[in-house]
């Protein structure tokens, strides 16, 4: 017989992710964010490879990787809304957590189970953060696929990329409107035999 958690049940039919944008101060300190990211850590792993690695960005490095996304724009002739964006993400920010898959090379884990794994952490975080009362959402863009650029701000390796940018702060006091959501129904089809 299961043991129901109707309190659970009832903030994930209802968590909403809050724009990056309008996120502000404060932000969790390094004892308040611990928590959430041994939570956000509990995901599924199979093979228990740990294929991610977190890096948690902050005040000046913020500043520094805004400057760097308008360098690697500039560089590939983005015109102001690409220059925008990708300075947006970090401008804009207080506190992100850059999710960053990192595969291992295993005989039986698939590549796309570890790049799972890793867009798992990125959910759970947004999940473990909103539970906690703060602000979270998850955000990717030209700056999370562009090797050019992520490779030197987040130092990734050759086998790594970014699975998201989760930024973290206060949300504001108004509620954010939700979007549309999915009719279950229309998207699920049983299979009985």
């Amino acid at each position: 017989m299961p043991d129901p958690n109707p309190a659970a049940l009832d903030f994930l039919q209802r968590r909403r992710s809050v724009p990056a944008k309008v996120l502000t101060l404060p932000v969790p300190t390094a004892d308040q964010l611990q928590p959430l990211l041994s939570a956000a850590l509990r995901v599924p792993d199979h093979g228990k490879i740990e294929p991610w690695r977190l890096l948690v960005v902050t005040g000046g490095a913020l500043a520094r990787l805004a400057d760097l996304a308008e360098a690697r724009a500039t560089e590939l002739g983005g015109d102001a809304e690409k220059i925008a964006k990708g300075r947006g993400q970090f401008d804009q920010g207080h506190l992100a957590v850059v999710v960053i898959a990192s595969p291992k090379d295993h005989p039986k884990v698939p590549l796309s189970e570890q790049t799972a794994s890793a867009a798992c952490v990125c959910l759970s975080l947004v999940n473990a953060a909103l539970a906690a009362g703060w602000g979270a959402c998850w955000l990717t863009g030209w700056v999370s696929h562009d090797r050019g650029f992520a490779e030197p701000a987040f130092g990734l390796a050759p086998q790594e990329s970014v699975a998201g940018i989760v930024h973290i702060g206060t949300a504001p006091a108004a509620p954010v409107p939700d979007r549309p959501r999915p009719d279950p129904a229309a998207l699920t089809r049983w299979m009985t035999e």
